[in-house]
């Protein structure tokens, strides 16, 4: 099987070995035509939309408490078509979610900004995996996490204390990888800290920061993913 690893369920994951393949996406291949039509729909509703690089899976597995995949570099119209076209195409979209834990142990997340895909949606800051976040073909997850809160939230996590082992949860929607990284700072401070960085944006990609506190007190707007998450760390210690 190309995608053979249990669904709904969290996993530990002691590596990620994906693998960026140098050829084509397949579903790329067979649906040149498509992409292009739908492109023009969506940039026509969404003029803010840029057709960047993003990649697109062909296999993952789980093995071992090791995930184990391939995946091609794509333009990001190629993945707007395939969310519409996802059930039997042979291909998947794995991300990853940095869970960033304040001091006091609540959760920070974001609100994504109105011009944006999933506008009004809450979930830890975050973005597809890119050909960038690649190390000699294999993928660097906590690199792209890096990347991406910084992108989002202007906050430089690259020295906070990392949780032990990677999880992963598999849904007919994708596949997400999650690791907490724990910063010293209150919740408030690291939202204070949020807040400005997003007043400084001309056009940010987030509204702002959004507090977690507990697994029974969910925000409206968040990301069906993010429930199991959210309830996974309130129940686990690292």
């Amino acid at each position: 099987m190309s995608f053979d690893l249990p669904r709904n369920v969290i996993l530990p994951v002691d590596a990620v070995d994906v693998r960026l393949d140098p050829g084509p996406h397949p579903f790329a291949l067979d649906n040149a035509e498509a992409i292009a039509a739908n492109w023009q729909h969506e940039i026509a509703a969404n003029p803010a939309l840029f057709d960047g690089p993003v990649v697109l899976l062909s296999r993952l597995a789980w093995r071992d408490n090791r995930l184990v995949g391939r995946c091609h570099a794509v333009n990001y119209s190629t993945f707007m078509l395939w969310r519409k076209r996802r059930e039997n195409s042979g291909a998947e979209h794995a991300y990853a979610h940095a869970m960033l834990v304040a001091g006091d142990n609540a959760l920070v997340a974001i609100r994504m900004a109105a011009h944006t895909v999933t506008a009004g949606r809450v979930y830890f800051a975050a973005g597809s995996f890119e050909p960038a976040d690649f190390r000699d073909g294999l993928v660097d997850v906590d690199f792209n996490m890096i990347r991406e809160v910084r992108e989002e939230t202007g906050l430089d996590i690259s020295g906070a204390a990392r949780g032990l082992h990677y999880h992963a949860l598999s849904t007919e929607s994708g596949t997400v990888i999650f690791r907490r990284y724990r910063v010293p700072e209150p919740a408030e401070e690291i939202a204070r800290r949020i807040s400005a960085f997003v007043a400084t944006e001309a056009e940010p990609e987030i509204v702002g920061p959004v507090i977690i506190r507990h697994a029974a007190a969910l925000p409206h707007g968040l990301m069906p993913h993010m429930k199991p998450l959210i309830e996974w760390h309130f129940a686990n210690a690292d």
